[in-house]
């Protein structure tokens, strides 16, 4: 009893929301041949197509009754026993059946009487078009259909809103109508924005696509409509096919200041209702509009190639502004190359100025240096005799301490005086190591000061290449020298060793020597002035070699000074291949401009081609014509014919009437921003065409 309780409650609903299915309210057969009889009059108000409409309707409510009468007697017969339920559930299940077609012909009721009405005003439809408010009205009571009642902690909540938005889920290209009604402030109820909703898919032209995207997906459409609603059944996969027709229309809602919230959605049938006398008109109407169609779409045509013809225009006008600016820059890259050519011939100039004047300067350094050398090389002959001197008078030297020693030997016996005079002698000899250890210090600092001059002479041979002849001429006499050095040394200790002999004999004859103090003491003055006679000359020897090691560094720093001098040569030569870089970089340039400028030019040909082909297109397409819904009865290509479930579908490229397989492809036009319907025929001769024109 709770079950049938709750069946008839929800039916009770269910002819709360539907007004159309109010079985008082549709006539039976009977009813319509008694209202014949009676009233001719109002049998001229239906036109024939509506009329039709109306007696199928009938039909399958008297076949649906009788049925279900017959079904009854049958359980009756069958069994008795079946319980109250299962012929509630039946009743429940016929009623939504009938309901359901009643509703799928009141939607081709009013789809049809909109396509008409819009047709016929040529214009787009605006929201107070009554025609388009009744189309709203039936839409809204097909999605109420077996809605399911949700509850809440404010009450049941039964709206069409909630599976409208499950579309933003499985189509992402509705996020835009979901967040422009989210975001709508009038708005209040879920009514609203369901009607809201269906405004904006309309003027989309997209409603057809979303609701063919919820049907595919019924599984989720089972959380908000019972299994017998119209959307979960077979008749609302009709009603989408419908709603495909409606693309032709166009429509420009204005959902603000409208109160979507409040309207009350009841079905005016005056609408669907016309005089016979207006039939004719209406043909002549169809015909009008049908003109008005094709001219429509041949000004949109001509619109569209006009503007790709202008944008064609506007490309070729910069196409020759960027030519014009090439050309004025190969003007200057030339300039450019003209002036840094004459400035490469002026940098030759002064490289060669710079070149005589460097060989100039080496000339004279040369000069200097071969006069350096003369002198050097005197100053060292100077030398080398005053070598010579010194040697002599060592051997002087000792020739008279021979005869000395001769003379002690025979002056034995004056041991006395000897003691003094060995003591005398004793501090000569102190004094005259000293004379001897200072000078092994000079001649020391004298070879100290030859390895400095050899050493330099050699970095003056790493400097300069010419100099090297000049230099080892002169280490070679550096060579002689220190082998000149290294025998005065052995002579030294050889005069060393001598000495140590005459201390031995000097003590030996300490005891023999005693007279001729005095004379010896004279002789010790005579050597004391020579000692200072060579110290002078010592002195001036020093003097000269610090003469010489000015001279030197003069030459050290002219020989930095051709360094310098090479260095800029060399800095000179790096400019020169910069230069040279550069005009080989220049060359380039104007190498790849030129080959810009034939591109440019192979560019504009091509687009002459492409302005030339799109004339031929503009020709071509003035020629086709769009065929009319009642002249085509079979597929064009395939010449199936047409039918509920085979639809009639035009190729917006030749303009005639095609089934869905044949036309299933689609192209974007030049008198359409996105990609349309065409035809298997136009696929494949715009494809090729789009080939060639790449090619």
């Amino acid at each position: 009893m709770a079950e049938g309780e709750s069946c008839n409650a929800s039916a009770r609903e269910q002819k709360e929301d539907f007004e159309i299915v109010d079985r008082n309210q549709i006539p039976n057969v009977t009813e319509l041949k008694s209202g014949e009889k009676e009233k001719t009059g109002a049998e001229a108000g239906w036109s024939a197509p509506i009329f039709s409409l109306a007696k199928k309707a009938s039909e399958n409510l008297s076949v649906s009754y009788g049925n279900a009468l017959k079904s009854a007697a049958l359980v009756g017969l069958v069994s008795k026993q079946v319980s109250n339920d299962s012929t509630a559930k039946t009743t429940l299940k016929y009623h939504a059946m009938e309901e359901r077609a009643n509703l799928m012909n009141m939607m081709k009721l009013s789809i049809k009487v909109l396509i008409q009405a819009a047709l016929s005003l040529g214009r787009t439809l605006d929201s107070d078009f009554p025609p388009l408010q009744q189309f709203f009205v039936v839409m809204e009571h097909c999605l109420k259909h077996g809605l399911k009642v949700k509850k809440s902690f404010i009450g049941q909540n039964k709206s069409f809103f909630g599976p409208l938005e499950l579309v933003e889920k499985l189509c992402p290209e509705a996020s835009d109508i979901a967040t422009s009604v989210k975001n709508l402030p009038e708005l209040k109820t879920a009514v609203g924005r369901g009607r809201a909703w269906l405004y904006l898919a309309l003027m989309q032209k997209k409603l057809a696509d979303y609701l063919k995207v919820l049907l595919d997906h019924k599984h989720l459409l089972s959380e908000f409509y019972e299994p017998d609603a119209l959307m979960m059944e077979e008749e609302g996969a009709v009603i989408v096919g419908l709603l495909v027709g409606l693309n032709v229309i166009d429509a420009n809602l204005c959902l603000k200041g409208e109160d979507l919230d409040s309207q009350v959605g009841v079905i005016d049938f005056s609408l669907y209702l016309k005089d016979t006398q207006n039939n004719d008109d209406l043909k002549q109407d169809g015909g009008i509009t049908a003109v008005l169609d094709q001219k429509h779409y041949v000004e949109e045509l001509n619109r569209h190639l006009s503007c790709t013809v202008g944008d064609l225009q506007s490309k070729i006008d910069c196409l020759e502004k960027t030519n014009s600016k090439l050309q004025e820059e190969l003007a200057a890259a030339t300039d450019r190359i003209s002036s840094l050519q004459e400035e490469q011939q002026q940098l030759k100039q002064q490289n060669e100025l710079i070149r005589e004047r460097s060989e100039k300067s080496v000339e004279v350094t040369k000069q200097d240096t071969k006069v350096e050398l003369d002198t050097y090389k005197q100053s060292r002959q100077g030398l080398d005799e005053m070598y010579t001197d010194v040697w002599k008078q060592l051997k002087e030297e000792k020739r008279i301490r021979m005869e000395l020693e001769k003379e002690l030997e025979l002056q034995i016996g004056m041991k006395t005086e000897m003691e003094i005079a060995m003591k005398l002698l004793e501090k000569d000899t102190h004094e005259k190591q000293d004379t001897l250890v200072a000078l092994r210090q000079q001649l020391e600092e004298v070879k100290a000061i030859n390895l400095q001059m050899f050493h330099k002479s050699q970095n003056s041979e790493s400097s300069l290449q010419v100099k090297k002849e000049t230099i080892s001429s002169f280490e070679g006499k550096t060579h002689e020298m220190l082998s000149t050095m290294k025998q005065m040394e052995e002579r030294l200790q050889h005069a060393e060793k001598a000495q140590q002999v005459a201390e031995e004999k000097c003590n030996r004859m300490k005891q023999e020597f005693a007279g001729k103090i005095e004379a010896w003491r004279q002789h010790i003055t005579q050597l004391d002035s020579q000692c200072s006679a060579l110290e002078k000359e010592l002195k001036s020897e020093k003097e000269q070699r610090q003469t010489l090691q000015q001279e030197l560094h003069q030459e050290k720093d002219t020989t930095a000074l051709l360094k310098t001098e090479l260095q800029q040569v060399e800095g000179l030569k790096k400019e020169l291949r910069k230069l040279q870089d550069e005009k080989r970089q220049l060359e380039k340039i104007c190498e790849e401009q030129e080959q810009a400028l034939q591109e440019m030019g192979l560019h504009l040909s091509q687009s002459k081609l492409k302005m030339e082909d799109i004339k031929e297109v503009n020709k071509a397409l003035k020629g086709h014509t769009w065929l009319k819904d009642d002249e085509a009865t079979s597929c064009k290509q395939c010449e199936k014919e047409f039918s509920i479930s085979r639809r009639k579908h035009h190729c917006r490229n030749c303009g005639d009437i095609f089934c869905n397989t044949c036309s299933s492809n689609e192209l974007a036009l030049p008198s359409y921003p996105k990609p349309v319907r065409v035809c298997d025929t136009c696929h494949t001769l715009l494809l090729q065409r789009c080939s060639s024109n790449s090619a």
